[in-house]
């Protein structure tokens, strides 16, 4: 061999093994110290043999195969070979000092040929030379069930498949083949670079151990120790697992509300051009319109003593000269013409468009637009409310109680009517209107500036001016110095603050409430239009035909308060509830399941999520453990599938100390979940097996090593029984007689 120097050992080693076992690879690991990622090892296969003269050609090879190993300065050669079983390999075996015979641990056949094939092979050209068995692939006994191996080979042709729990070969399995042929076993893995140098290393001292046995006066060899036992391979723990944030619809949701129109209860007059709206929404978006709807105690306390009551309601009846002294109101308009605005059939606006138009005509058309019933005057006495406001943008405001029109509720019993003053233009007020439920307004509207003469950017500021809104006032300030950039967090702050405002005013308080729940131990108002606009269970079941679309208490079976109470949060401010546990989450997640909220389901499985990691984190999971145990079965049952797949990997993790501290709780899971918590255990049972094994080989190998310890004789004294003392102790104790003279 060549730059052979005195006092340094060369170590020629030869690696023999089926074809695609990992031979090159583990070579080419240790040689040219190679790392390969997973994408690269799974590639085809491509028999190679890594060529001994790379010692005399590459000089990074040659120095990264010197090693010292117990105090012995070794250069080890390695040697390839092919794993056809016909080829001729003598010439590789010829002057070898050891051999590493490699299977591949997701090949049993690999293993099997070890024992019928390559040992004869090894044994007649190599009868002397020490063998050691050496398990390949050690990452695949764990990683067959990696998402990114699988994905690999989905991705690939549907011909090549992965490896399968079936294909593994256990430390076990291929101990009690070393233990048959007389070797010791290790296992490497490439990817993980497990167990690499430790099997060069131990390759390394059974060489030197048996050329210490021929060269016993070679003093540089007295130091090289046995092979060293290898220490079982702990696969790493499951990776922690991210919740999913479902994407808030919320915006989207207030743009609905507006647009469907939907038991509104309010209507704004500008001009001859009606806008329907709803009270709770306008009164948590601005304070002076708040103001406004509370500002005739009377009326409110009228309306909410009609809107309130169980029996039927009070049928009215508008003459025709109530008709015309509204459309006198709202005929004028300050900027001209404009168009009038489309209503759906069920709008509780009376909308007067045409000046010509007789007193019937008019009142046709208030019997069609209309949502009240309406009776003739000689049956009923008109209940109607009027109070004129010195204010610069509302004139006037009209509170009116009426039946659903039909048998239908679409609209909401009382209606306030709201006139404005000629300083807000339709336009105008729609943009407000837009702003008010959404944040912004509609940009498309700003090319009809041309048409009109002072410009709707104005005419919305000056609305937003008098109506006292000044969000909007900021807003459209900025559009006009060109610095819109400053709107996305005017924006942000202005739908904070109505969410909060929903939630202090509408849910705290119950204000403009128009239905109430009759729950298990209580009673909340809520808003029927929100909830039609949040969830879709409650469009279906206020705009349907069912029962509770014209009720004014429903009923929900089976629901406490508490859950329903977090339930409205959530669709007032879609948030989170404040003072969510993970001890009484449960009812709230069966509450989104039942009403089809998937992004409640991910704020409460993301909040728990965080917590118990939390708790985890700081040191104290055995509360966690026991609340994981808890909560997944109910959420598989509730579709909560990331917080079960949290608890599940939880619950893998620390198997070990579940079947110690909570072996009850165990036993109570389903049959499915328990076969599941067995098979993903970690660490595995394989692991553990092994991890027993080599800690018996570990003690056994120190008491051999142990030097044996020196027993003291015990001393005896002349105080002993005479039965078991020698015969010269006996002598001994004789007194002396003087002998005759």
């Amino acid at each position: 061999m060549d730059n052979e120097q005195p006092h340094q050992e060369l170590v020629k080693c030869v690696v023999v093994g089926d074809t695609a076992v990992g031979k090159t690879r583990l070579i080419c690991a240790r040689a040219c110290n190679k790392r390969v990622s997973l994408e690269q090892l799974l590639t085809t296969h491509v028999p190679t043999v890594w060529a001994i003269d790379q010692y005399r050609i590459y000089k990074d090879v040659l120095e990264q195969s010197w090693e010292v190993v117990d105090g012995v300065n070794v250069s080890l050669r390695l040697w390839d070979t092919f794993g056809d079983h016909e080829k001729d390999r003598r010439f590789a075996y010829g002057r070898s000092d050891v051999v590493l015979l490699c299977f591949s641990i997701t090949n049993p056949v690999s293993l099997r040929n070890c024992q019928a094939m390559w040992y004869p092979e090894i044994r007649r050209f190599c009868p002397q030379t020490p063998v050691l068995l050496v398990g390949c692939k050690n990452d695949l006994r764990y990683m067959y069930r990696d998402d990114e191996y699988l994905r690999f080979f989905r991705d690939r042709s549907p011909f090549v498949r992965p490896t399968r729990k079936a294909d593994l070969v256990m430390p076990d399995q291929a101990r009690a083949v070393a233990k048959e042929l007389g070797l010791t076993y290790y296992e490497a893995s490439v990817l993980t670079h497990y167990g690499v140098n430790e099997v060069f290393e131990n390759a390394i001292r059974a060489a030197l151990i048996c050329r210490k046995q021929q060269r016993f006066w070679m003093t540089n060899l007295k130091k090289v120790q046995r092979p060293l036992l290898q220490v079982p391979f702990c696969p790493p723990p499951p990776a922690r697992l991210e919740v999913s944030m479902v994407s808030s619809l919320f915006e989207e949701h207030m743009g609905v509300l507006l647009t469907q129109q939907a038991h509104t209860d309010v209507v704004f007059v500008a001009g001859s051009v009606g806008f329907v709206a709803h009270r709770f929404l306008l009164a948590a978006a601005s304070p002076s319109l708040h103001r406004l709807f509370c500002s005739a105690d009377p009326v409110c306390e009228l309306a909410a003593a009609r809107s309130s009551s169980e029996t039927s309601l009070v049928q009215i009846r508008l003459n025709s000269s109530e008709l015309n002294s509204l459309k006198n109101r709202t005929q004028a308009s300050t900027f001209g013409e404009s168009a009038t605005g489309d209503f759906n059939d069920d709008t509780e606006l009376l909308l007067i468009e045409n000046n010509n138009k007789s007193n019937q005509r008019l009142w046709d058309l208030s019997k069609r637009r209309s949502s009240c019933q309406v009776f003739p005057s000689i049956h009923h006495q008109r209940v109607s409310i009027n109070k004129e406001l010195n204010h610069p943008a509302f004139q006037s405001i009209r509170i009116e109680q009426c039946n659903s029109r039909e048998g239908r509720a679409c609209t909401s019993a009382v209606q306030t009517v709201v006139t404005l003053t000629k300083l807000v233009s339709p336009l105008a007020m729609q943009q407000c209107l837009k702003f008010l439920y959404t944040g912004t307004i509609d940009t498309s509207k700003l090319s009809e500036i041309a048409s009109i003469p002072i410009g709707l950017l104005l005419e919305i500021r000056l609305a937003a001016e008098f109506m006292e809104l000044p969000e909007l006032l900021v807003f459209v300030t900025n559009i006009e110095r060109c610095e819109e950039f400053l709107n996305a967090e005017l924006k942000q702050q202005y739908r904070k603050a109505v969410r909060a405002r929903l939630r202090s005013l509408c849910l705290s308080q119950g204000s403009f409430s128009d239905v109430k729940f009759k729950l298990e131990d209580g009673t909340i108002a809520a808003h029927k239009a929100l909830l039609m606009a949040r969830c879709d269970v409650m469009r279906a079941m206020f705009s349907g035909d069912f029962r509770e679309s014209a009720a004014k208490v429903v009923e929900f079976p089976g629901v406490k308060e508490e859950p329903f109470s977090q339930l409205l949060h959530f669709l007032y401010t879609d948030e989170c509830p404040p003072g969510l546990s993970k001890h009484r989450c449960v009812d709230l997640l069966e509450l989104a399941n039942r009403l089809c909220l998937p992004r409640l389901t991910s704020l409460v499985e993301t909040k728990l999520v965080r917590e118990m990691q939390k708790a985890v984190d700081a040191g104290s999971p055995e509360d966690i453990t026991d609340t994981c145990l808890k909560l997944l079965e109910p959420c598989k049952l509730h579709n909560a599938d990331q917080l079960a797949d949290w608890c599940m990997n939880h619950l893998c993790t620390n198997y070990n100390k579940i079947c110690k501290s909570l072996p009850k709780l165990l036993k109570a899971l389903h049959p499915e979940n328990q076969a599941y918590l067995s098979e993903n255990r970690w660490p595995p049972v394989w692991y553990v097996k092994d991890y027993d094994y080599y800690q018996k080989c570990l003690f056994e190998r120190e008491k051999e090593e142990r030097p044996p310890m020196k027993t003291l004789k015990r001393s005896r004294h002349n105080s002993g029984c005479l039965c078991f003392t020698g015969k010269s102790r006996r002598d001994s104790d004789k007194p002396l007689v003087p002998s005759s003279i």
